[in-house]
């Protein structure tokens, strides 16, 4: 599988298939290892990691990071941490400013085989209703909240969160059971992992 996964990111990290819809030149990013135990299967990446080409280089990686009990040097130990975004590269903005969804065609063209070659990851967290509906399929719930709600049915595989973003502040706030029951579930799976 390590070679197969050699094989494979750097096809990733040459991708062109959403070229001619995104308003930039590509640049698929995502941390993957064969050794790896724990995923984050997250969005897609903003601007921001657009330009640094390193995941969550941003105030949703701050929080992420603080949810999961999780030190920045931990984090980006690929070795320990794999971040597999539905789509690898900025999908752009909306009229509003906000992030455009994830291009289809990096979870149809890459997914599988990438996570094929990722059979030792124990445990996958679900960051936003597009990881959840690509990954839980017919279990994922009719909405994020719904699906969060029901994060123990998807355990000890899955955990199936909001996005951290600074936007998701108000949902954050009208359901504090997610602080009080979700993440320290989150943190005690991911020390276990981490050990």
């Amino acid at each position: 599988m390590a070679d197969f996964l050699a094989t494979l990111v750097p096809q990733i990290k040459q991708c062109q298939i959403c070229a001619p819809h995104l308003p930039h030149d590509p640049r698929p990013v995502l941390q993957v290892s064969p050794t790896a135990r724990i995923c984050i299967a997250g969005q897609a990446p903003g601007v921001r990691v657009h330009k640094s080409g390193i995941p969550f280089t941003d105030p949703s990686g701050d929080r992420l990071r603080q949810w999961m009990g999780m030190d920045e040097e931990t984090f980006y130990d690929a070795a320990r941490v794999a971040i597999v975004p539905m789509g690898f590269c900025f999908p752009g903005l909306d009229e509003k400013g906000g992030d455009l969804p994830p291009r289809r065609e990096c979870a149809e063209t890459w997914h599988a085989r990438l996570f094929e070659a990722l059979p030792q990851v124990e445990f996958v967290l679900l960051v936003g209703a597009y990881a959840q509906k690509w990954h839980l399929g017919k279990r994922a719930k009719g909405s994020l909240t719904q699906t969060v709600v029901a994060w123990a049915e998807y355990g000890p595989d899955f955990l199936p969160l909001p996005h951290p973003s600074w936007r998701n502040n108000a949902w954050l706030k009208k359901n504090p059971w997610f602080e009080i029951q979700v993440l320290p579930e989150l943190r005690t799976r991911v020390a276990e992992l981490i050990e």
